[in-house]
């Protein structure tokens, strides 16, 4: 009988296909002989291996270790880190629950209802941990790193129960002490996520002997040759070094404690992989690294710390550049030492640190590390702060990490009562809140998928969109060829959508698609105008260019929604005036009491010729002005640097004639006054146009028309004044440029 290091229960983990655990009954006097032991607490060890014994003593894991042998080793690991009686007692029982037939009520009569909630939980966790070691992503839900991460926090997420966690990298540890002791080969995937899982969470957790012996593990079976290469220079010298760290030591200790600061030295082991890690993320040549010689000067204050670095510089030549203060600036994740690295009277380099107790119990047992430092360089872990919701909970788990105690009596639940862990298909791993659906799944692995999603497999069980999904499930999403949300899923009443990123994600594509309906409208009534005007051939571009807009589905958008006049496009669209229809000039209003010709404009060389002031520049004194003759309609008066004028002209320059202003023969009269139109761009806000009216009618400048338009906060408004000469008019646009939130007045 094989089982694999994740206790295979039946038809699931890592059994093999040929031998299923076989479901038995505990006898009779093993349930008798536990239960008259009870409480469970009282010699809950000693209990536990003799309950499981004749259950798994001729068990073998699917590696080829004996499963009883697998649980002592696992048992005694777990001793050494510090954990409870009750603890060890646990992997036993593990092992035993896969061939019980109601393992719940069976484990529960005889050890209490906790161990055997341990005893299921770790086994749904190994399920679950080999689905997704197993299995292989055709949809790129996250890039590696995120997804390793996902898994991490599913280890703790899942089982709510940190012991669940300790029995996990315990027994994975084991595994790979028992694949390095018979020089067997290793699955890559139980390497990679000894490395890549299970070392980074034992990092985050603080259990540092387990961590760094799952690194060198790991790594040695990923890379064998570097390991080996690396371990034979390490080798090479070892004597040598050895002898000369121990005299390093001594000296240090002896020398600082004559110096009254009583210093606790060793020295600091250097692992294959932190070597490894240092040699490619700096470039350097195994000759070119320091800290191969390292040493730990543990002093009881900071003073010490200090006065320690001070002799230690004073003894030795240090390297400025290899100096850091983690005291005065501590890492992020709250670690606190002085390192130095130093060269001796011979020229051998030696790295030190300095700390006090308390921060190297910190260090090695203290609050939650942010593990991007040892795993991502110096740059955080997907932007992520030390500070983040996940460290705090990992925090608070580290400091019910009571090794002395019994942790079965502490209430776990609540610290990740907030997200769940699903499998896609391919078995990847996807983090959600508590609470959440199919849709919600859907749009975490892609939005493309959630805009498709029209339902979903859960254990391979079709279920509502809205069934909450639990732990441990793995969900298949049945999708169709386009995008199309469905609106009831932002209803909250319905319980569709839990996540907020996935209710965005809605909101958007219902949003996109209104847009695009009001694009397709006011491009409907664009073209329609082209048509009538017969201006087809206009590029809809450089038509949303000369209105003022950034491009032609911007001018479209204000179009559809009614915020911007077909009237506007119109007047660019009609620059010949010979066309215009007789509103397109505006008669001048005459003062009374003048002579001057008719109209105010003086046609030269003919008299008594009818003039009209064209509305595409309405020009006033002492403005340049030019006429052209047009057909039935008498002369039409532009200002000189008018464009419509310019294109006019151009085609007929036989109809241009001069013009000139005619000149009243009384002063004592008022003169005649012109229409003339004011564009003011302004940032928009309440009572703008009051303000700017108020402008005119103090500076007696009479108002006959407005336009206004808002369009994403800035107003644009065109004002026709009356005024009797346009240097007047310069001075009235000076004072209404200064008022707030006006960017620009300016004559038309």
């Amino acid at each position: 009988m094989k089982t694999s290091d994740t206790a295979a229960p039946a038809g699931a983990a890592d059994a093999s296909d040929t031998d299923a655990p076989r479901i038995v009954e505990p006898t009779p006097h093993l349930l008798m002989a536990t239960a008259q032991t009870l409480p469970e607490q009282v010699n809950a060890l000693a209990r536990a291996r003799a309950f499981a014994e004749p259950l798994i003593a001729s068990e073998f894991m699917e590696t080829g270790e004996n499963t009883l042998a697998h649980a002592d080793a696992v048992a005694a690991i777990l001793k050494k880190i510090g954990g409870s009686e009750t603890m060890q007692a646990a992997t036993y029982l593990v092992h035993a629950s896969v061939h019980l037939n109601k393992p719940q009520e069976v484990i529960a009569k005889a050890f209490g209802e906790n161990f055997a909630t341990l005893a299921i939980e770790t086994v749904k966790l190994m399920r679950v941990q080999q689905q997704a070691r197993g299995g292989r992503t055709s949809q790129q839900v996250d890039d590696i790193a995120t997804q390793n991460e996902n898994v991490r926090k599913m280890l703790l997420g899942f089982s709510r129960d940190l012991r669940v966690v300790l029995l996990r990298l315990a027994s994975r540890l084991q595994t790979l002490r028992y694949y390095a002791a018979e020089k067997k080969p290793i699955a890559p995937s139980i390497a990679r996520e000894g490395l890549n899982v299970f070392a980074p969470l034992a990092n985050r957790l603080g259990i540092w002997q387990i961590k760094w012996e799952l690194e060198d593990l790991s790594f040695r079976f990923l890379e064998p040759e570097t390991y080996r290469e690396v371990a034979r220079l390490l080798d090479e010298k070892r004597v040598e070094r050895e002898a000369y760290m121990e005299q390093m030591r001594a000296r240090l200790e002896g020398d600082l404690r004559a110096h009254s600061i009583s210093a606790t030295v060793q020295g600091r082991p250097k692992h294959i992989y932190s070597i490894v890690k240092k040699m490619r993320g700096k470039s350097l040549n195994f000759d070119q690294l320091f800290d191969i010689r390292a040493m730990r000067v543990v002093v009881p204050t900071i003073k010490d710390c200090y006065a320690a670095l001070s002799w230690v510089h004073q003894q030795f030549t240090p390297l400025e550049k290899e100096f850091d203060d983690y005291i005065a600036r501590p890492k992020p994740n709250g670690y606190q030492s002085l390192h130095t690295v130093v060269r001796d009277e011979t020229g051998r380099t030696i790295e030190i640190q300095i700390r006090t107790q308390a921060m190297h119990d910190h260090a090695e047992h203290g609050v939650a590390a942010h593990w991007a430092y040892k795993e991502a360089g110096t740059k955080g872990y997907a932007g992520v702060s030390a500070a983040s919701e996940y460290d705090a909970k990992i925090a608070v788990l580290r400091q019910l990490l009571a090794w002395g105690s019994d942790l079965a009596a502490t209430n776990h639940r609540g610290l990740f009562e907030d997200r769940i862990y699903v499998l896609t298909p391919d078995a990847a791993v996807i983090e959600l809140p508590q609470g959440a659906t199919a849709v919600d799944f859907a749009y975490s692995v892609h939005t493309s998928l959630g805009h498709r999603c029209r339902g979903a497999r859960v254990d391979g069980v079709m279920v509502p969109l809205n069934t909450a999904l639990q732990n441990g499930q793995t969900v298949e999403i049945n999708t169709a060829k386009e995008d199309r949300p469905s609106r009831d899923w932002l209803n909250a009443d319905l319980g569709y959508l839990v996540s907020n990123r996935a209710k965005a994600k809605v909101r958007a594509w219902f949003n996109a698609q209104a847009t695009h309906e009001t694009v397709a409208r006011g491009r409907e009534s664009v073209e329609k105008l082209l048509q009538r005007e017969g201006k087809t051939a206009i590029k809809l571009e450089d038509l949303a260019t000369q209105l003022g807009f950034k491009s032609a589905d911007a001018l479209f958008e204000v179009v559809g929604k009614d915020e911007f006049s077909l009237r506007n496009i119109e007047a660019v669209l009609r620059p010949s005036e010979e066309t215009a229809e007789p509103e397109e000039f505006t008669m001048v209003r005459k003062a009374r009491g003048t002579d001057s010709p008719k109209g105010g404009v003086l046609v030269v060389g003919i008299d008594s010729l009818m003039t009209q002031l064209a509305k595409c520049c309405k020009p006033a004194p002492p403005d340049s002005i030019r006429g052209f003759v047009t057909r039935g309609k008498g002369v039409s008066v532009h200002r000189a640097d008018c464009s419509n004028f310019r294109e006019i002209s151009s085609r007929n320059p036989e109809r241009v004639i001069d013009v000139d202003w005619g000149i009243p023969k009384t002063t004592d009269k008022v003169g005649a006054v012109y229409p003339v139109d004011v564009a003011v761009e302004a940032a928009d806000r309440q009572g703008l146009l009051r303000d700017i009216s108020e402008v005119f009618a103090r500076e007696k400048t009479n108002v006959i028309g407005v336009q206004t338009q808002s369009v994403k906060g800035t107003a644009w408004m065109t004002f026709t004044v009356e005024v009797s000469d346009s240097g007047r008019l310069n001075k009235v646009l000076g004072i209404v440029a200064g008022v707030a939130g006006v960017r620009s007045a300016r004559r038309r």
